[in-house]
Formats: structure tokens, sequence, C-alpha cells
């Protein structure tokens, strides 16, 4: 299937899926930063994976956005891509569009800015991690954590909000990047997909394990993906 032939209209729930992802985030987030921490209460554990589930939700939203699956409206798309980029760790979209576009564009080569030839998880990871991160994000995140700590219990930013942010980075690498892309695919997509088990998927990294499919229908937003992955099946 030729992804940019085959591209539908941007469906219009793309802005309330968005709006729930936002609005659960900001909801979680809320509650466990006011949530009293027992080590030895298992929901403090559940609460860090559903917050880190929810920032990788915020950083898939953003990448609708870069492909304008978000909203047709192209500067409210572009609002919901910057809003949802500042949200994980200040991260920049300006910074990213540029970038993930070069992805597919030179997917698994030298000029690809996801890519490591090494095929080694940490420096690819590391490489990854310098692509996207800039001395700004940490300032902001620093300045941030100063002013908040000054209302909130400094256990509960370091567990809730800082913590789920970085966990989140390895989930998005590890699912989306690393090994989708490891390895040769000698594929026209030179990516690799996960067989069909749509819960995990979703759990994992919001459909992006189906990855051949993404590079293969980029106007399809997350939510959608686990239907081209049943017409390919």
């Amino acid at each position: 299937m030729n992804s940019e032939k085959a591209r539908l209209p941007v469906d219009p729930k793309g802005i309330l899926i968005a709006l729930i992802i936002i609005g659960l985030w900001f909801t979680s987030l809320i509650f466990l930063l006011n949530y009293q921490i027992r080590w030895t209460d298992p929901l403090v554990y559940l609460g860090v994976l559903v917050q880190m589930h929810l920032y990788t939700g915020l950083f898939i939203t953003s990448h609708d956005a870069m492909h304008g699956l978000v909203s047709s409206n192209k500067p409210l798309n572009t609002a919901f891509g910057w809003f949802t980029a500042l949200l994980f760790s200040f991260n920049f979209y300006s910074r990213l569009f540029p970038k993930h576009h070069e992805h597919h564009r030179f997917v698994a080569t030298d000029q690809d800015p996801d890519y490591h030839a090494s095929g080694n998880f940490f420096l690819w990871y590391f490489s990854f991690i310098k692509q996207y991160v800039s001395i700004w994000q940490l300032i902001l995140m620093a300045v941030t954590f100063n002013i908040l700590k000054l209302f909130l219990p400094v256990e509960n930013l370091i567990l809730f909000w800082m913590l789920p942010a970085v966990l989140s980075t390895f989930q998005l690498f590890y699912f989306g990047t690393y090994i989708p892309h490891k390895g040769e695919n000698l594929n026209k997509h030179h990516s690799s997909t996960q067989p069909k088990n749509h819960f995990w998927a979703f759990i994992t990294c919001y459909f992006f394990g189906y990855h051949y499919e993404h590079h293969d229908s980029p106007g399809t937003p997350w939510w959608r993906l686990w239907r081209v992955k049943e017409s390919a099946s």
C-alpha cells in the first residue's frame, strides 16, 4: 500500500483522543503528586507505570501532530504538537518535527537521526537521546522542579513527575525504535513489526510495535494502526 496515495482525511476524533490523553496525564499527575507514599504500597509502583504510559501517550500525540493527524486545522494541529511535546519534559516541537521526518525519509541510514549502525542497545539509546535532549530542556526542568518543590513533596515530584518521563524514553526507544529497526530489514521500509496482539501493542507503545505498518501508512493515527495490522494479516 502506498501510504501517501491512500491517505485518508484527518479523523475529527483525533482532537478528542488527544484531549483524553492530556486530561488523563494531568489527572493522574495531580492525584499522584498529592499521594501519600508508602514503599509497601503496590499502588505507588502502579502509579509510576501508569504515569510512564501516559507520558508515552503525550509523545505519541505530538508524533501524530507531526504527521498532521490530530486536527485538519493546521494551526490547531501544531498547537497540540507543541503543547504535548512541552509537557513531555519540555521537548520542543520545532526540534522534533524535522528530525522525525528525516527518520521517515532516510530510515535506517546514516542520515536517520533515530538510527545507530552499531545495533548496540546502550550506544544506540544514548545516540537517540542526544538527538532530542537539549540544554534548554534540562534548565527548564531544573527551574520547574525547584519551583514545584516549594509546594509539593520532593519524593512525589521525583517518583511521579521525573522518573516516569525518564522511563518513558526507554519505552519509546525500545518498542518504537530499537526493536523495529535493529538488524537487517530488507523490506522497503527497513522496519520489522511485532506479531499481531493488539493489547500488547497498545500497552507497550500505543501500537508502534506495528512499525512496518506505521512506515507504510504514516497517514494513519496511532489509534487506527491496529486496523492496518488487521488488513495486512
